[in-house]
């Protein structure tokens, strides 16, 4: 059993004040920043003025809970009594005390299907005042699922033998809920783990950059700054384009959802946070989008033939020059300019105003010479008008064709963290489950001159209805 820090959830409201600002929440901000508004508050009942149980309490249902082991009916009815009773003076004092909610994340072990483990660990849950737990079902290529009913492509957490039908998960919640915890399921979403990525059969879902790397290979040899207690050797992130790694994780959400939590809480919708230099990306060949789904649908979002040929070129080079565009052009006569989503064409230009005032000249004088009368002289010749030739039209400025490929590119990437995420949301909202999103409130920012915090992380453009989470 783990229990981590608290993170709470943020409002709209607050998210566009954080969007304002950049301003950066931590993991520790209830435990170390809310008790000097609080410690003033009255106790309610007999909690404490964080609506912690008194230690008196917590030992009495610590008996209770151990006697109940021996299967007696009156043991097991008196540690359920006490669990309800808890469960009414925690949520009363959480209504008077700020913050009202207070959630805590969970991570369960083998060890926890010891009989009476799981209740002696969310007993202790709720002695400390907590009435949220997330607890964490699929995290570093491991699912909380039982061997037995497991089709997912990942391992299940309990492996233990004898134990292939036991759902850890299921039992969590269901305690949770006796003891009044709201109880989330705690997901990894475009991170998918280690396991994962030494499947065979799954090699094209994972993301990939401009020099073939996956988020392992690109930091098997480096030091990563481990503040926010990340694995880097656990960090498989996807191709979130890609048809097999949507199948997967859908197949998850749904057998997740099976167990029926009352909320479900999403992390790592992003990419790999990099490491120094490599923190901001700022060349495409930084984007993880050089998946083969990934890259199929960056080039599906061309207007033109023109604009195809010049996204794959600036897919490979990592740069077009006017050579490029020269070459597009002249392939695809018939069409303008390279066009792609996003891009307006240049206006078209029939003729220059010099040479329609002089066809307008020449003709006038025509007409007027035809209509005067003979007056002895004969045969005026006709003024016939200079034909004007054909401008030929100026290639695209390859200075703004690169900036706007730049722009393109990164929309793409971040497009696909947008569409993933919703996706994985979905059957969840169709029940009318809350759902949430963990975030960093600076993983969206750009970085100098046109620049990009490595995770792109589009959380400002996440849907408005989910709860967020810093």
């Amino acid at each position: 059993m783990k229990i981590a820090p608290t993170r709470i959830a943020i409002s709209q409201k607050q998210r566009r004040f954080l969007s304002a600002v950049s301003a950066v929440l931590t993991s520790s901000f209830v435990s170390q920043l809310i008790w000097p508004f609080i410690e003033n508050q009255p106790a309610f009942a007999q909690t404490s003025a964080y609506c912690q149980l008194a230690k008196e309490q917590v030992n009495q249902k610590e008996d209770l809970r151990r006697a109940a082991l021996s299967g007696k009916p009156e043991s097991q009815q008196a540690y359920f009594a006490v669990l309800n009773k808890h469960a009414r003076e925690i949520a009363e004092c959480r209504q008077k005390t700020w913050p009202q909610t207070q959630a805590v994340w969970l991570r369960l072990y083998p060890c926890d299907v010891r009989a009476g483990e799981l209740d002696r660990v969310l007993d202790k849950v709720v002695n400390k005042g907590y009435n949220q737990v997330y607890i964490e079902t699929f995290y570093d290529g491991q699912v909380l699922l039982p061997v037995a009913d497991n089709p997912t492509p990942w391992p299940s957490v309990v492996r233990n033998p004898g134990y292939e039908k036991y759902d850890l998960l299921e039992k969590a919640i269901a305690k949770g809920k006796q003891r009044g915890l709201k109880v989330y399921a705690w997901l990894f979403t475009m991170n998918f783990g280690y396991t994962y990525s030494q499947r065979e059969d799954r090699q094209q879902a994972l993301a990939k950059n401009g020099q073939n790397q996956t988020s392992l290979t690109v930091v098997e040899d480096g030091v990563i700054n481990d503040e926010f207690g990340e694995v880097p050797g656990n960090q498989a992130f996807i191709d979130p384009y890609s048809t097999q790694g949507r199948q997967d994780y859908s197949l998850l959400v749904n057998q997740v959802l099976k167990r029926r939590p009352q909320g479900m809480l999403f992390d790592y919708i992003r990419y790999l946070r990099g490491v120094g230099a490599a923190s901001v990306s700022t060349k495409v060949q930084d984007l993880w989008i050089y998946g083969s789904a990934s890259q199929q649908a960056l080039l599906q979002r061309a207007s033109n033939q023109q604009g195809r040929d010049l996204i794959q070129r600036y897919l490979t080079k990592g740069f077009v020059n006017t050579n490029d565009v020269q070459a597009v052009v002249k392939q695809y006569p018939t069409e303008q300019e390279p066009l792609w989503q996003g891009r307006t064409p240049r206006p078209i230009l029939v003729a220059t105003p010099v040479a329609l005032r002089q066809n307008s000249t020449a003709t006038t004088a025509a007409t007027t010479a035809s209509k005067k009368p003979a007056t002895g002289r004969q045969n005026v010749p006709t003024l016939t008008p200079t034909p004007t030739p054909t401008p030929t039209p100026k290639l695209p400025d390859t200075g703004t064709l690169q900036k706007d490929l730049w722009q393109l590119s990164v929309a793409h990437a971040v497009q696909g963290i947008l569409d993933f995420f919703g996706m994985a949301i979905q059957p969840a909202q169709r029940m009318g489950m809350p759902v949430g999103a963990v975030f960093f409130p600076n993983g969206n920012q750009t970085i100098n001159q046109g620049g990009f915090d490595s995770r792109l992380q589009p959380w400002d453009r996440f849907p408005a209805a989910v709860e967020f989470h810093a």
